[in-house]
């Protein structure tokens, strides 16, 4: 699929889909390792495929603050969060080696510069928090002192999770024109999907050509539910509620953040660059425990001017089944009282799973329920 055949889809953040790999140098044994965290993996593998463009590697100082403070890179393009590399200090040479947690070199890191940061800012700024039980606040307060900053090759990509699921972003672009689609949507969860989240997708679908199901499939919190079990949930589903040829189920690799409302920025900003036209946010986007407020993550966008993301934000409510109504709604669409709602927390499911019950079928499709159970049977 030639760049021409697809010009009719959204361009890139930036306006060019980056692609940072490259071949194995030569005198690769002669640079010094830096190891890099699973997170840090994560993010330079969407750096080489062009998910994180325009970066073409680890942020700089200049970008880096003006990201924390003003939610944009000093060219004025719009960035919602930090994609940095911690060192403990300062390279001893103008070019490194990038390693895994094993100390396989995977790519080489062109040095711009190294810089101190303060863990406590950016945690007030991008989690708005500084408490360490946020996982987010957490894993920064962990990782090393400095930041190192450099353009990066990388000539061995991460083995995908799911291989079969594994799509670049020129390769979802292709298949979007392939299919003839224009008009994207975007829909992004770290949880298992059930039928609140089918109502919003096939709400959105009703407005596009077609609908890209990314579930995030890179580090998550270790009471998450597991990416194999969210992703057989989607195959499940997919296979009855859904016409074939209007979505593309593929594997988001990003690592989650926690990072809420600017969270929400920076996944639009992502599935931008798969080709999305639209994106899907719906309650609590990328929120844990109650750091942000319920629609924070929706009322961010309005911090940018119009149309200054491109991508186009698609905003929810929390959807519900209504025993009156006799479907899904939102507080938007239905008049009735919550005594009417079937809702069940995270908790409840969880204690209904263990117990091999299914949830109501108001709340979940029977199908994905015999998969969460079996996941939880074992």
């Amino acid at each position: 699929m030639t760049a021409v055949e697809t010009t009719h889809l959204i361009k890139p953040h930036g306006g060019t889909l980056v692609d940072r790999t490259g071949e194995r140098p030569d005198d690769l044994d002669a640079l010094a390792p830096v190891e890099l965290t699973s997170r840090e993996l994560s993010d330079l593998d969407m750096i080489a495929s062009g998910a994180l463009s325009p970066l073409e590697g680890f942020m700089g100082a200049d970008d880096y603050e003006s990201v924390l403070e003003t939610m944009h890179l000093t060219n004025g393009l719009p960035w919602a969060l930090p994609v940095c590399l911690a060192v403990d200090g300062p390279p001893q040479s103008d070019r490194v080696a990038l390693t895994d947690e094993t100390g396989r070199a995977v790519a080489v890191l062109d040095v711009e510069g190294v810089y101190d940061y303060d863990k406590g800012r950016e945690a007030e700024l991008c989690f708005r928090t500084r408490d360490t039980a946020h996982p987010g606040v957490a894993r920064l307060d962990a990782q090393k002192q400095m930041y190192l900053a450099g353009k990066v090759t990388v000539f061995e990509r991460a083995t995908p999770t799911f291989p079969e699921l594994a799509l670049d972003p020129a390769e979802t672009r292709a298949v979007f024109a392939e299919r003839g689609w224009k008009r994207v949507v975007g829909f992004q969860t770290r949880n298992p999907i059930h039928r609140a989240h089918e109502y919003l997708t096939k709400g959105a679908l009703e407005t596009v050509d077609g609908l890209l199901l990314h579930p995030l499939v890179g580090d998550t919190k270790s009471d998450d539910v597991p990416a194999a079990t969210r992703v057989e949930c989607y195959r499940v589903l997919l296979q009855d509620y859904y016409p074939n040829d209007r979505v593309v189920l593929s594997a988001f690799p990003a690592a989650m953040r926690y990072a809420g409302p600017r969270e929400a920025v920076w996944h639009a900003i992502c599935r931008k660059n798969y080709g999305c036209s639209h994106f899907i946010v719906g309650r609590d986007h990328a929120g844990v425990g109650d750091y942000y407020g319920t629609y924070d993550a929706q009322l961010i966008f309005d911090e940018f001017e119009p149309h200054e993301l491109d991508i186009e934000p698609m905003f929810f409510e929390h959807a519900f089944f209504c025993r009156r109504c006799d479907q899904m709604a939102t507080p938007k669409t239905c008049p009735h009282g919550g005594d009417d709602h079937v809702f069940l927390s995270g908790t409840k499911v969880r204690e209904l799973l263990a117990a091999g019950e299914l949830p109501p079928v108001e709340f979940s499709r029977p199908e994905v329920a015999e998969v969460l159970i079996e996941a939880y049977r074992d």
